[in-house]
């Protein structure tokens, strides 16, 4: 990670770490560094609905055009929908203004790359350098080579009609809720499901430029839950605020992670020859009921380091066609190069349409376990991680559980802090393994004071 791009872009609170300048600047490097004396650079940009995304969004339009780009404006709309539209027409990057599911006063800059993918770690590492000066002040468009900004909310409507096209079986009849999060989906969601045929049922879709992510969305759950069965949906889809990720509830109000979805998914595509190399891709905190139900199916697992970037990373390489994370960052390969909420919720529904049962039956086939994750404060982290007590404590631990459960201790990758994790039958049982191996760390002197 740079100095200000970290694995999901550049963030931070508008106007304190992320400020108009910083975003004027990306804009003029991105407009120069794609652009020639022969060729305007063409950059979209999308947004979400928060009170800063406005001025983010006249900031890097004013640094493009400065630099000679053309601006494509996508107004208020979702990260895959920017992902879609640079792949698929003639875009040189796209740039999207959001911070994902952190609260409004957070903001943050996600560049994708011509391919769709997010922009490679070289480009990141110069725009930081010419944010920080280290790079010569770059030329200014004049005349007839300053850029323009363009009205496209074609762009987002193409997209809207690529998500229904992928939908086998009309919805007609099936109540199904949906909580916007009071983010990007409010513009898309209900569209969708609406023209697919559902009877459509949403909240959450009124955004004020402050309330994306306010008590709803993919991170509390419990508003969708309650919603479903007060109103005897069918299903429900959750969204965060920049709609790349997505939770499920079922008709009982039951939540329907991640690691839920990758399972109903990877087993249907297996039963219809889909499933490409017989693999479902996850990061190593999927749970470990996941597990023993992708080997029961005969389905084999990779696991990577927590993030959708290296999920998508190690289905590049290999040719697999699902994985994501419990968090709902779903990726379909065949369809999108990101995580998307919306279309990870037509997956789900065609495994429901086409195998005609309820997605609590679906969900019944996997035994979730029981997870616990305390984050602890330390001074130094590989400290705590090369020492050979904590060491011996974590496998005593693992050996307690046997094939009943698991350990998992790792660093964050931007706090002071380790993160110990343990999944096993009970909660009891998940708060006494993890206490034993943060005791262990305290009487090693490794926590810090007022942990």
């Amino acid at each position: 990670m740079g100095k200000y791009f970290g694995t999901d872009g550049f963030r931070g609170e508008a106007n304190v770490q992320l400020s108009v300048e910083h975003a004027f600047k990306v804009g003029r490097y991105l407009g120069w560094y794609f652009g020639s004396p022969h060729r305007r650079a063409n950059i979209v940009i999308g947004k979400d609905t928060r009170r800063s995304s406005y001025m983010f969004e006249y900031a890097l339009a004013a640094g493009l055009t400065a630099s000679g780009a053309d601006a494509y404006l996508l107004h208020v709309t979702t990260t895959p929908s920017v992902s879609y539209v640079v792949r698929t027409e003639d875009f040189d990057c796209g740039i999207m203004i959001s911070a994902s599911h952190n609260p409004y006063y957070d903001n943050g800059l996600k560049i994708i790359s011509g391919s769709g993918k997010k922009m490679e770690a070289e480009v990141e590492e110069q725009i930081e350098k010419y944010i920080d000066g280290e790079i010569a002040e770059l030329p200014l468009a004049t005349g007839e080579k300053i850029g323009r900004t363009v009205d496209y909310q074609a762009g987002r409507n193409r997209y809207i009609g690529h998500l229904i096209t992928l939908a086998t079986r009309s919805y007609k009849n099936t109540k199904v809720g949906l909580d916007c999060s009071n983010g990007s989906s409010s513009s898309i969601a209900k569209s969708v499901f609406d023209a697919l045929g559902a009877k459509t049922y949403v909240i959450h879709n009124e955004p004020d430029g402050t309330n994306i992510n306010r008590d709803c969305g993919s991170t509390h759950i419990e508003t969708l839950q309650k919603f479903v069965l007060d109103n005897g949906l069918d299903v429900g889809f959750a969204y965060d605020g920049d709609a790349d990720r997505c939770i499920a509830v079922d008709e009982d109000g039951r939540i329907i992670d991640g690691d839920l979805i990758l399972y109903i998914c990877g087993k249907y595509f297996k039963e219809n020859g889909q499933l490409t190399n017989n693999t479902i891709v996850t990061t190593v905190m999927s749970n470990l009921g996941l597990y023993k139900a992708l080997e029961r199916e005969g389905i084999r697992y990779e696991k990577t380091a927590v993030g959708d970037k290296y999920v998508y990373e190690n289905m590049c390489e290999n040719g697999h066609c699902i994985g994501g994370e419990q968090s709902g960052h779903i990726i379909f390969s065949k369809y999108a190069t990101t995580g998307d909420g919306i279309l990870t919720s037509i997956m789900v529904m065609e495994v429901m349409m086409r195998k005609k049962v309820s997605l609590a039956t679906l969900a019944s086939e996997v035994e979730i376990y029981p997870q616990l994750l305390k984050n602890v404060r330390v001074s130094d982290k590989e400290a705590v991680l090369a020492n050979e007590a904590v060491r011996d404590a974590i496998a005593a631990e693992e050996a307690a559980l046997g094939g009943d459960g698991r350990i998992l201790v790792r660093k964050s990758g931007t706090e002071p802090v380790i993160r110990v994790m343990a999944e096993a039958k009970t909660d009891e049982l998940c708060a006494q393994h993890v206490d034993a191996i943060i005791d262990v760390m305290r009487a090693q002197g490794l926590v810090e004071a007022d942990a």
